[in-house]
């Protein structure tokens, strides 16, 4: 029969053996560097080395066929400020983003919190406006092409319910056409900036509305000094996904208008195949897309900045 080991008195207990494990994990075990030279290897060859590559050929006269070129400095920037059409495609770019971003948002915002109310349909609701998300978004575009046509289903209805003087070839119309683009866009994604927000309002602790709520604050007291604040990450997520999808907008805008009628609806993402691809014109092309790279930065940097201060 085995006897149990005992310790003298005034004697020192020996010391527990601590796994390696146990070690590492409480002296916070780093992994070896090497371990993300794959990734990053890979993100360099098909991310950074193009990026730089077209950066470079944007100061030369390279057809994008023949081997040779020769630089031309900062001519082909020129081109891009002198040319009107650029120039009307920056500014529907964002005009595009801006009223996208916005719409996208309270649309997103309103569902979270209408879905995320006790009612029996509320999963059924969910899937309901997540759909249009898992369409692709040429798919879409032409879908919608469709229903605002001069004689699609949106004008039939109206003729329908006796609204015929509003009938209107929506498309069509230089006035209307980049709105039904931004309309499309926000049918589409506003469910998924609703999963954002659900995903923030769930998180919210019930004790602090309660709180609000004895306290005497309203429903509109509590979204706005409560609920508002505490979703400040679920909004910058949201508006910097939206803000930089609209900037390089390219899918609806091709299907639904090809960036007409004139360039009531072009783009810059749009503007950028033409050149390349109907034009043959891969220097100016390039600095577009260059010029692009260049604004979605700025903006997508300043308005991080901004976020990042009001959540501090």
């Amino acid at each position: 029969m085995p006897h149990a080991t005992t310790t003298p008195p005034g004697a020192r207990a020996p010391a527990a053996r601590t796994s390696p494990t146990a070690r590492g994990q409480r002296a916070g075990v780093r992994a070896p560097w090497w371990f993300v030279v794959p990734a990053v290897a890979v993100y360099v060859f098909i991310v950074v080395v193009p990026s730089v590559n077209g950066a470079v050929f944007s100061f030369t006269d390279w057809n994008g066929l023949r081997p040779g070129w020769s630089f031309v400095g900062l001519g082909n920037y020129a081109d891009v400020l002198a040319d009107r059409a650029a120039r009307d495609a920056l500014v529907n770019t964002l005009l595009l983003a801006a009223t996208a971003t916005v719409a996208q948002n309270v649309a997103g915002l309103l569902l979270a919190l209408g879905v995320n109310r006790v009612v029996r349909s509320r999963y059924v609701l969910r899937v309901v406006f997540f759909a249009p998300v898992v369409l692709t978004p040429l798919v879409a575009g032409y879908v919608w092409s469709f229903l605002l046509s001069p004689d699609g289903a949106l004008n039939e209805a109206l003729r329908a319910a006796g609204l015929g003087a509003l009938a209107h070839d929506w498309l069509g119309d230089p006035g209307t056409a980049l709105y039904a683009v931004v309309a499309e866009i926000v049918w589409q994604f506003a469910g998924y900036s609703m999963v954002i927000y659900l995903a923030g309002l769930q998180a919210i602790p019930a004790e602090v509305l309660e709180a609000a709520t004895i306290d005497g604050a309203g429903a509109w007291s509590r979204f706005r000094h409560v609920v508002l604040p505490l979703l400040n990450g679920a909004v910058v997520i949201n508006v910097m996904l939206c803000l930089i999808g609209g900037l390089k907008q390219f899918d609806q805008v091709m299907a639904m208008t090809g960036g007409g009628p004139g360039t009531a609806t072009e783009t810059i993402s749009t503007a950028i195949y033409k050149s390349a691809f109907s034009l043959g014109d891969y220097p100016f092309s390039i600095a577009l897309a260059v010029v692009m790279t260049a604004v979605i930065a700025v903006l997508a940097g300043v308005q991080f900045r901004l976020t990042q201060r009001r959540s501090s």
